[in-house]
C-alpha cells in the first residue's frame, strides 16, 4: 500500500530509501531551499523518481536564504573542507532545516490522506545536525501525531545506521549512484574535498562499491 511521502534530497541517503521503500512511496518532496547544491540534488532527485514512476514535487522554500545563516547558503566558497566530523563542518548546519521540512510535508501527507512521512538521517549526521538526532526524530514524530487528524507519523528507518551501511542497502538494491549528488558546494563536478565528498568516497569505498562520482581532484 502506497500510504508514505518521502523527503527526497538528492543525495546518496534519500535515494536509498527511495529505492528499499518505492513500493509504499506514494509522493517524493523535494526542497529548494536556496543551498549551493540545490539545483544538482533536485535533478538527481527527478531522475530517480522518474526511473521508479514515483511522483515527485519540487517545494520552494525562499525565505530560507534571506532570513537563515549558513554556509550552506553563501557559495561554494564559504564550504568548509575536511572530514565530515571535524568542527568546521558546524558551518554548513540550516538552523531547524529538518523542522521546517517535515512541517511542510506533514500537511501535505495530510492533505493527501497518507498516514506516514519518511526521512532519511543517519547516525554520521548526530554529531553536527541537532534536527537529525533520535531525539529530535521521537520529538518530531510526537508533534506530527498530536498535530494531526490523521495522527501522522515519523518513519526514519536509518537513523541507527552508517552511511557505508546504507550504501550496503543500495549495492543490493542495484542503486545507480551516479544519480546521486553530496558535494556541498554546488559545482558542475564533485569537489572531493569537502566533508561530505570525503563521507561520500569513504562509504561508497568501505561498501565495496566502484566509485562512478566525478571529482575535480
Amino acid at each position: 500500500m502506497k500510504d508514505a511521502l518521502l523527503i527526497l534530497s538528492g543525495g546518496m541517503d534519500s535515494v536509498t530509501l527511495l529505492h528499499e521503500y518505492r513500493r509504499e512511496i506514494a509522493l517524493a518532496l523535494t526542497f529548494d531551499y536556496g543551498a549551493n547544491h540545490g539545483p544538482q540534488e533536485i535533478r538527481c532527485a527527478r531522475l530517480n523518481c522518474e526511473r521508479l514512476s514515483i511522483e515527485h514535487l519540487i517545494v520552494s522554500l525562499p525565505f530560507v536564504p534571506e532570513l537563515f545563516t549558513s554556509s550552506l547558503l553563501s557559495g561554494a566558497e564559504a564550504i568548509p573542507e575536511g572530514r565530515y566530523d571535524e568542527e568546521n563542518m558546524k558551518s554548513t548546519v540550516v538552523p531547524f532545516r529538518n523542522g521546517i521540512m517535515l512541517s511542510v510535508a506533514c500537511g501535505i501527507a495530510e492533505s493527501r490522506g497518507l498516514s506516514r512521512v519518511m526521512i532519511a538521517n543517519h547516525s554520521g549526521d548526530h554529531a553536527i545536525y541537532p534536527d537529525c538526532r533520535p531525539q529530535f526524530v521521537e520529538a518530531m514524530d510526537r508533534a506530527m501525531q498530536e498535530g494531526t487528524w490523521q495522527r501522522l507519523r515519523l518513519f526514519a528507518p536509518y537513523t541507527a545506521l552508517t552511511k557505508t551501511d546504507i550504501a550496503r542497502r543500495g549495492k543490493e538494491l542495484g542503486v545507480d549512484y551516479a544519480l546521486t549528488w553530496s558535494c556541498y558546494k554546488g559545482l558542475d563536478k564533485h569537489c572531493g574535498r569537502c566533508g561530505t565528498c570525503q563521507e561520500r568516497r569513504e562509504a561508497l569505498r568501505d561498501a565495496g562499491i566502484d566509485d562512478p562520482t566525478e571529482y575535480m581532484d
